[in-house]
């Protein structure tokens, strides 16, 4: 007996540690951005052969693009850690809807896990704007950048919407970590 009473204590002394060291209130309950913090390698390479082989085929193209939409004159850690939620779900979202257009076979199965990865992090943006205080209002660089997006949304072909998204997949994923890194992100 005398051994359960020290472990109930211990587990107790651990528990309290453990609550100082990872304060509540940093990630809502539900909002589980932490896992994007540092990005798994294998995914990581998924996107990279993906981005690779939409390189070898947009040679092969004649795409005339002209959005800009990734080109941003602010670094995404000036956002608020909302603001960075808000932008990487609005890239994410651009990103999957491209990846789920039609396209040949042999693409199609490269993009299967790399689509798959986006999406499921998309989910978990979503999930955390659904817990932030419904009244907040982007900086005037996100709702810039969102009404941009908008419009390349009506302006731009499919093409090279999807373009533009698989091009820019590394800075997504960056942006990605910075909102999972919160006030650590510099």
């Amino acid at each position: 007996m005398p051994c359960l009473g020290f472990t109930l204590l211990l587990v107790l002394a651990l528990g309290a540690s453990l609550g100082a060291a990872f304060p509540w209130g940093t990630l809502k309950n539900g909002c589980s951005l932490s896992k994007y913090q540092f990005l798994v390698p294998h995914e990581l390479k998924a996107v990279q052969r993906m981005k690779e082989q939409f390189e070898d085929i947009m040679l092969l193209s004649d795409r005339k693009c002209h959005t800009r939409l990734f080109y941003r004159k602010w670094n995404t850690a000036e956002l608020s850690v909302h603001d960075r939620v808000m932008l990487v779900e609005a890239e994410l979202d651009l990103a999957t809807t491209v990846l789920e257009l039609p396209v040949p076979p042999s693409f199609a199965e490269m993009r299967h896990q790399p689509l798959a990865f986006l999406t499921q992090a998309r989910e978990d943006l979503r999930d955390c704007m659904a817990m932030e205080d419904p009244s907040h209002q982007p900086s005037g660089k996100l709702r810039h950048w969102l009404q941009k997006l908008q419009t390349a949304k009506k302006t731009e072909s499919n093409g090279c919407l999807e373009a533009s998204a698989i091009l820019h997949l590394f800075q997504i994923l960056n942006d990605l970590q910075c909102a999972a890194l919160q006030d650590q992100c510099t």
